[in-house]
């Protein structure tokens, strides 16, 4: 588990899903969000990146720190 830095859309509720993320020197875009759900102090999303890949993003709530929990590359077809 990796921090990284995410640029949220602020609606009334404050942060409420990721715009964009930063890994290492590469910005990624996302494209969708295609889940998210809550744990005790967290809040996670599964979004899919404009790199085509799926990234697990997770916020804790309580220190505001976002970390990149799993990835999982695009499918390629033969």
């Amino acid at each position: 588990m990796s921090t990284i830095r995410v640029e949220c859309y602020a609606g009334y509720r404050g942060d409420q899903y990721p715009l964009r993320f930063i890994l290492g020197q590469q910005v990624l875009e996302v494209e969708e969000v295609e889940d998210q759900w809550y744990g005790p102090t967290s809040q996670f999303f599964r979004v899919r990146a404009a790199d085509g890949n799926i990234y697990i993003l997770r916020h804790d709530q309580e220190r505001d720190i976002w970390t990149l929990e799993a990835f999982r590359g695009k499918q390629v077809s033969d």
